[in-house]
């Protein structure tokens, strides 16, 4: 054993948090046993670029720009790695790390964690299907934006162990879709579409005219969770207890659940020979869970959904605003299957949107509840972990409800598609800003075996200038028009 000694300032920076223990690394069982954290985020991206932005680009620009998507979603497969690399190696979550780094980045990431994601578009999408279904105008519509919302919070507030409440319903909530999507794309999607959608991937470089840069850089960041939903990724296996990070402990609820010790200060390993062979091991099997689990779905699910609306829009004009290209997705299929195939694919979306909501909320509060408790709270015996948690929560539901209930009084605020676009774009910034961190971190600081290589090393790189690129062109567009320019 390696004991509990605080691993030296030279090994992981300690002069701006407590320094972390020494224990030895767990055994890694077979990937198989993983399954889990990556299904939680891929349920995150469904409802944002899978199933709302890469649709509508490609109702209104055809596949010319779907590289772009291929590119974006594999980008973050290995962003979504370095963000594991550092929680299975300290059993803390990547912005502790990047806080060892600079104390200034817990604000920072508080606020980027906030702000683009305080717009509940997806609630408010859910919602809009729903009015199609049972009836009712804009006052029914944020009436059930805001139940759907209080409702998810009553989920996430009653299950004893959060994480675990989470991953059962998101488990059945997208094998559900995933059953559903596969059926309709084949029904309704021809091999002509496919051949549209390999010569879309294929044109490489191509940014059709007219298409405005906010939506394409949303789409880019949407294409897999997107924003500092990335980063909860770390937090999540650490909760499912991957490597060092089953000396962190879970969140549970006040209400219903035994209080745990959820220690946000890590451990990390002394590298010997048995605990490298036991970090090969676990960065094989999670590397498989994340690649199966999280990748191969997202493409698959962004190639079916952007099959399927290209198949079910295509001639049909002014649907540019709000949700109804969807509509006529529906409309499409009842016409063709039957008004019962029109009520499921309107629930299917409904279920989507729902999925990405509540793991938002989870994730934005998981997120909130781990920087203001490592950085200032962490000695505090009244603000434990879960109650952080449950109060931020409540906190990003009621901000939720009051803004769509502005959305009554200022039109268009609450409309879904303009709520998503908004919190897309702001999140493309967001990624470019840990992607630099991480590349840092995980190169400069994590010594030995466990440092970056060069092709992932690389991959970052290209993460980076990615992001940076298509951010900074966003930016000097966007801003001038802020100003009347």
């Amino acid at each position: 054993m390696s004991g509990s000694r605080p691993v030296p300032h030279e090994v992981i920076p300690s002069d701006r948090l407590p320094a972390a223990r020494y224990q030895d690394l767990p055994e890694a069982p077979s990937w198989r046993r993983l399954l889990g954290p990556s299904v939680l985020l891929l349920g995150l991206s469904l409802g944002s670029g899978e199933f709302v932005l890469w649709p509508y680009i490609t109702y209104r620009f055809g596949f010319v720009a779907f590289w772009a998507c291929m590119v974006g979603v594999t980008t973050q497969y290995f962003i979504n790695m370095e963000i594991e690399r550092w929680t299975l190696a300290t059993g803390e979550s990547a912005i502790t790390g990047f806080c060892r780094l600079w104390k200034g980045w817990a604000a920072v990431f508080l606020l980027c964690n906030v702000i683009p994601w305080m717009w509940p578009g997806w609630a408010a999408g859910a919602a809009t299907m729903l009015t199609w279904e049972i009836g009712g105008g804009e006052q029914a519509r944020t009436l059930i934006s805001i139940l759907s919302l209080l409702a998810i919070g009553a989920a996430l507030t009653l299950g004893p162990v959060v994480y675990n409440t989470v991953e059962r319903l998101q488990k059945v909530l997208v094998a559900f879709i995933f059953l559903f999507m596969v059926i309709l794309a084949f029904l309704v999607v021809d091999l002509v579409h496919v051949g549209e959608m390999a010569r879309g991937i294929a044109n490489v470089g191509h940014i059709p005219e007219g298409m405005e840069l906010p939506l394409l850089l949303g789409a880019l960041a949407f294409a897999g969770a997107g924003g500092t939903m990335n980063l909860a990724q770390g937090n999540y296996v650490r909760e499912k207890g991957f490597a060092m990070g089953r000396y962190a402990g879970r969140l549970t609820s006040p209400l219903t659940g035994r209080p745990e010790v959820v220690a946000g200060i890590g451990a990390h390993f002394e590298h010997g020979a048995d605990n490298l062979r036991r970090w090969k091991d676990w960065w094989g099997a999670a590397n498989r869970e994340h690649l199966l689990n999280f990748y191969l779905l997202s493409v698959l699910s962004l190639m079916m959904l952007s099959l399927i609306a290209y198949a079910t829009t295509q001639g049909a004009p002014g649907l540019e605003k709000g949700f109804g290209f969807i509509r006529a997705e529906g409309r499409f299929i009842g016409d063709r299957y039957g008004p019962w195939m029109q009520h499921a694919f309107h629930w299917m979306g409904i279920a989507i949107l729902l999925t990405t909501e509540l793991g938002l909320l989870d994730a934005c509060a998981r997120i909130s509840t781990d920087i203001i408790k490592v950085n200032w709270l962490r000695d505090s015996e009244v603000w434990t972990d879960s109650r952080l948690y449950f109060l931020l929560l409540w906190g990003q539901i009621l901000l939720g409800c009051a803004i769509l209930l502005a959305g009554l009084v200022v039109p268009g605020l609450a409309q879904p598609l303009v709520l998503l676009v908004l919190s897309a774009a702001l999140n493309g910034g967001v990624m470019l800003i840990y992607s630099l961190l991480l590349l840092w971190m995980n190169s400069r600081v994590l010594g030995g075996t466990l440092r970056t290589p060069v092709v992932r090393f690389l991959a970052m790189v290209w993460a980076s200038a990615f992001f940076g690129y298509f951010t900074i062109v966003t930016l000097s567009n966007q801003l001038p028009k802020l100003f009347g320019g």
